[in-house]
């Protein structure tokens, strides 16, 4: 787990160099702390909606979409 977290921290360091027209992590960033933020509290919301849901799947894709906004909010 902690390599699959820090090859993800170095893809996002990455993306965060490139153009915000063609990088949806650099589009973030340009966005500020304040839209990152958002998009955390979004997921998280997501995230618990999928748990009550029963639907393992869903719950595992919006797990995965919290910890990747967290990421980018923790680079930021």
């Amino acid at each position: 787990m902690r390599d699959t977290l820090n090859r993800l921290e170095t893809v996002i360091a990455e993306r965060r160099r490139a153009s915000a027209d063609s990088s949806y992590v650099a589009s973030l960033f340009a966005k500020g702390r304040e839209k990152i933020a958002q998009k955390v509290g979004e997921e998280a919301t997501e995230t618990v909606i999928a748990s009550l849901s029963g639907d393992s799947a869903k719950l595992t894709a919006e797990a995965a979409d919290l910890l990747f906004h967290l990421l980018v909010l923790l680079a930021e």
